[in-house]
Parts: C-alpha cells; sequence; structure tokens
C-alpha cells in the first residue's frame, strides 16, 4: 500500500498533474485498491482538514497583499530604503532586499513580494548599469524574503501541520530573517566591487525623516499586526482581517492611490489563490490521514534512527531532502507532506519543533528561485524580459548565499529558538 500511494504521488506530479489532484487521486487509488477504510471518509476528512480558525489568516493575509501591492505601499517603501542604502556601493540590488524585508514583513507572501517590488526596482537597477539577469536574480531571492520573515503564510501552515504556536512560529521567523538580509547585502556589495555601477547621491538626514514620514503608515503595519499578536490583543486571523482594512483605509484613502476599479480583480485574484492552497490543505490533509493509517511516519522514524546515529548528519540529509523538494513542489504542499513524516524523526533527535519548521520554511524558501518550477523566477523574468534560461544561470550565486544562510540557521538553534524563548 505504502508503494503504491507514493509511487502514483511520484508519477503524478512528473507528468505534471497539479499538486492537489495528484495527492487526491493518489489516497483515493490506495484506499480503494487496499479497502482500508469506507470512500465516505474522503469529503469528511477534507473538511476536517480545513476546518481550522487559524487558517482564516491565510486568504485575508492573501489580501492585505494584493491590496498593498497596488496601493501605492510598495513605493513609499522602496523610496525610504533608497535613502537608507542607495549611496553605498551595490546600493540598489541593497534596496531591493532591504524593501522586500520591509514588504515580507507586511504581506507573507514570495510572490507579492517579488512582483510588487520587482516591478518598481528591476527597471531602476537596469538603468543604473546593473545588468537585466542580475537585476532580475536579486529580486528573485529577495522576494523569498517573504516566507521567512513573519507575517509568512508558510509559517501559518507549518504551525498547524506541526501543532505549534503561530505567535511562536512568527517570532522565530525574525532573527533567521535578519541572517538572510545579511548575506544577500554582503553578497550585493562583493558583485558591486567586481562589476561598478551608479548609485544614488548620499541623503541628508532631513531626506531620510521625509521620506520616513511618507512611509510611516506603511512602516507601522508590520508593528500593529505583530504587536497585536504578540501583545495577546489579536489572534493571527484577527491580525489578517485588520491588515485587510489597514491596507483598503491607507492604500484607497490616505495615499488614495489604490484603483478601486480594480477591486473586484484583486478580490478575485486572491479568491483564486486562496482557493488553491486550501484545496491542497484538503488534499494534503486526506493524504496524511492514510499516511498515519500505513503507519508511514513510525516506520520512516525506525529506518533513520537505526541508520543515522548523529543529529547533525540528519539536519545534513534533511536539508538536501528539503531542498530537492523545493525545487519541485511549492512550499505549502511540502509542509503539509514532509511534516507529519520528517517532524517525529527531527524530535527523536532531540530537535526542537520550532527549529525544526524554520529549517523547513528556509529551505523551501529557496525553491521559490531555483528551477524548474519558482515561482520568483517566472515573475522576476516577465517583469526584466530575461529569458527562464539565462536567469536561472544568474541565480546560482543567490543559490549557494542561501545555502550559507541555511547552514547557520540549522546549526545554531539559538537563531530560531531565542526569540519564542522570551
Amino acid at each position: 500500500m505504502i508503494a503504491i500511494l507514493f509511487g502514483l504521488l511520484l508519477f503524478l506530479l512528473v507528468v505534471g498533474v497539479p499538486v492537489t489532484f495528484a495527492l487526491g487521486l493518489a489516497t483515493v487509488a490506495t484506499i480503494w485498491y487496499g479497502g482500508l477504510m469506507p470512500m465516505l471518509i474522503l469529503p469528511q476528512e477534507m473538511i476536517r482538514s480545513v476546518n481550522s480558525f487559524p487558517l482564516l489568516a491565510i486568504p485575508f493575509f492573501i489580501l492585505a497583499g494584493n491590496l498593498m501591492q497596488f496601493g501605492g505601499i510598495s513605493q513609499r517603501l522602496v523610496t525610504f530604503s533608497r535613502t537608507l542604502v542607495g549611496s553605498m556601493r551595490g546600493g540598489l540590488a541593497m534596496v531591493a532586499i532591504v524593501t522586500s524585508a520591509f514588504f515580507a514583513a507586511i504581506s507573507g507572501s514570495g510572490a507579492a513580494t517579488t512582483a510588487a517590488v520587482g516591478a518598481i526596482l528591476i527597471p531602476a537597477m537596469i538603468a543604473h548599469g546593473y545588468s537585466s539577469s542580475y537585476a532580475a536574480a536579486n529580486q528573485a531571492a529577495s522576494g523569498a524574503l517573504g516566507v521567512i520573515i513573519p507575517p509568512s503564510i508558510p509559517l501559518i501552515l507549518y504551525a498547524i501541520a506541526a501543532n505549534q504556536s503561530v505567535g511562536d512560529m512568527f517570532a522565530a521567523g525574525f532573527l533567521p530573517g535578519f541572517v538572510v538580509v545579511t548575506t544577500l547585502m554582503l553578497y550585493a556589495w562583493i558583485h558591486a566591487l567586481r562589476n561598478p555601477t551608479a548609485v544614488d547621491p548620499a541623503a541628508s538626514f532631513r531626506e531620510i525623516l521625509v521620506a520616513a514620514r511618507k512611509a510611516i503608515l506603511a512602516l507601522l503595519m508590520p508593528g500593529l499586526i505583530l504587536g497585536g499578536i504578540y501583545g495577546g490583543i489579536v489572534t493571527p486571523t484577527e491580525a489578517a482581517v485588520i491588515a485587510v482594512v489597514y491596507a483598503l483605509v491607507v492604500g484607497g484613502i490616505v495615499y488614495r492611490e489604490l484603483p478601486w476599479g480594480q477591486l473586484p480583480v484583486i478580490l478575485r485574484n486572491s479568491a483564486v489563490t486562496s482557493a488553491v492552497v486550501l484545496s491542497i490543505i484538503a488534499t494534503a490533509g486526506l493524504f496524511g490521514r492514510i499516511m498515519l493509517s500505513l503507519q508511514v511516519p513510525s516506520i520512516l522514524s525506525n529506518i533513520v534512527i537505526d541508520a543515522i546515529q548523529s543529529p547533525w548528519v540528519f539536519l545534513i540529509l534533511l536539508n538536501v531532502l528539503l531542498l530537492f523538494v523545493g525545487m519541485f513542489l511549492e512550499a505549502a504542499a511540502a509542509i503539509l507532506i514532509f511534516t507529519p513524516i520528517l517532524l517525529p524523526i527531527a524530535i527523536s533527535f532531540g530537535i526542537h519543533p520550532v527549529h525544526f519548521g524554520i529549517v523547513m520554511v528556509v529551505n523551501l524558501a529557496m525553491g521559490m528561485f531555483t528551477p524548474p518550477v519558482g515561482l520568483n523566477l517566472f515573475i522576476a523574468s516577465q517583469i526584466s524580459g530575461t529569458p527562464i534560461a539565462r536567469l536561472a544561470r544568474a541565480v546560482l550565486p543567490f543559490v549557494g548565499v542561501m545555502l550559507v544562510a541555511l547552514l547557520a540557521i540549522s546549526f545554531l538553534p539559538w537563531l530560531s529558538l531565542y526569540l519564542p524563548g522570551l
């Protein structure tokens, strides 16, 4: 039965069947062939999988990110970031990284971060002398911060799949996110030493204050969302609703840049994206139920523990596996499929569930800008006009840089556990 379940799933994914249908068909075929349970269980289990109050945060954060993408918030964040680091060597590349970090702390989506910031900064970088392939690769890698820095949709999914606190996962994402930002900015500086480009004039203190004043409402949003969660005032789901209202008010009434005529399109796109994510959650829950019935986690756990004695070796193999998985599966599907399998093994090696979750999410974030299915690559390619084949080569140094950050996050657990421990 296990061979049928995983063999059919792998075959369906290889031939290009969407993840939702691949999970559902593999599960239904296994149940039907093995007679494991009545078919009536299928709709019940799918409904149970999505019948979770914290899951409501996902469609609201998706909608908030789309509203901010059109509401003028990204432009103000870019202007503020340019006053901070635009005059440094490699400054505009650093601006893309810093702005992506700010936007990630608002939207929770890697794709939204890449699209909103890249639409402004990729053309600007090209105009300042950066190659189109480097500009697109830099933005694709920076956009991955959207799933590392809270509020992050994959962190919410992991918290639900692993039965962990969403607030703890959000807190755990800050320091690893800072490590990734630092390593990306260091590479931008090194690249600029070898490939000099134009830089912005140094901003005066008054210019920084003016840019900060214009961006203050955008900069306050992460504090409003995360402060409410950590202060015990609101749940993550309620914070997501606040983010939607805040984005509507700031973009539509204060900045007056949100095109009200585009609101139906924004709502439709958000609904489609939410439906895709929730359908994956429903079928992944069904898939997980069958895995538990077949005792897959305990079987694999015994095999791995007998074969590997060191938690460090396990972490290395875990990173290799997740990097490979991230190249072919989107983060939501990978988290829901592999968390029930790998988390018990990690716990048996003494790895904290929160640390394990951060390692998993950072690995899958890299998959967002690696071929063949890296969504950020396709978005950056479309904005820059760079062919995917050329962009895939340009992004390789960024994969190497992220690997350095990943190793630090994997082997320094306190980076993930210090803030939740407070």
